[in-house]
């Protein structure tokens, strides 16, 4: 097996989370070098324009710029955010969800900042964002309102419910300084927007992920099957009433209140591809 093969072989086994970390990374490798190694600026190329016309101009980088970091800081700072809260994110909503949301709270962070610079008509056209933060931030908001009330540690020195930690983190990266990186922080309010809204329409039982949220499946034509009087439900099925019964009982007392059984349960199925 050739090392590209390899690769391939290591990266599928690895969850999304981590592939999107690796991503963050190795943009941020790719950017650097061919900046200051071969003075091609990349990041032209991966950054989204804040100016309106610009960015439909390349509007590719709706998707790149969440990606993308030039500076180290910036990017350890969002890859740990987004580590810790990913991996709560999807060991109790699952790493589809993680995924969708992770997206489309980048997106819509990207959409609200375009309509930001269209409506105010700024002369911004040689300023760009970038990073995962609006993304991350998505993450954030919509576990805050799925699961307001889970305890988590600070440090392993201060405890406090999600939502203060999710109001918190809003707060130091994106109102304190708010002149500095500003069309950043703009986009932080699209990303966090689309993360309460994720949130509460599946509180409700909506999970907007779903393809049938959006379109109504057909109805399958009706057949007889002769099955045997033996037979019974298959494991899935009754595994995924299982899961969905822990996942009714998370949107209505919160996570923080299931048993130390029922985590377990809801862990293990998280891990499966």
């Amino acid at each position: 097996m050739s090392f590209f093969q390899n690769l391939s072989f290591e990266l599928r086994k690895q969850g999304t989370l981590t592939l999107f970390i690796i991503i963050n990374a190795v943009l941020f490798l790719f950017i650097n070098i061919s900046e200051h190694i071969f003075s091609f600026p990349l990041q032209n190329y991966l950054f989204l324009p804040i100016n309106f016309y610009n960015a439909i101009l390349k509007f590719w980088t709706i998707v790149t710029y969440m990606f993308s970091h030039e500076h180290i800081g910036h990017l350890f700072y969002n890859m740990i955010l987004l580590y810790f809260n990913g991996r709560l994110f999807i060991g109790i909503l699952l790493e589809k969800r993680f995924t969708f949301v992770y997206l489309l709270s980048g997106v819509s962070g990207a959409l609200f900042l375009m309509m930001f610079s269209f409506f105010l008509n700024q002369n911004l056209e040689m300023a760009a964002i970038s990073g995962a933060s609006a993304a991350t931030l998505g993450v954030i908001s919509a576990l805050a309102i799925y699961t307001p009330n889970m305890p988590i540690s600070l440090f392993g020195v201060f405890e406090m419910q999600y939502k203060y930690f999710a109001i918190l983190i809003f707060v130091l990266f994106t109102i304190i300084d708010f002149s500095v990186n500003t069309g950043g922080k703009i986009s932080h309010f699209g990303g966090a927007f689309f993360g309460l809204f994720y949130g509460y329409m599946l509180k409700q039982g909506k999970d907007l992920s779903l393809k049938s949220f959006y379109f109504s499946p057909k109805k399958p034509k009706l057949k007889v099957v002769h099955t045997n009087a033996k037979s019974s439900t298959p494991n899935s099925a009754s595994q995924q009433q299982v899961i969905d019964a822990i996942l009714d009982k998370i949107s209505k007392t919160g996570y923080e209140n299931l048993t130390k059984t029922e985590k377990e349960i809801l862990f293990k199925f998280s891990q499966k591809k």
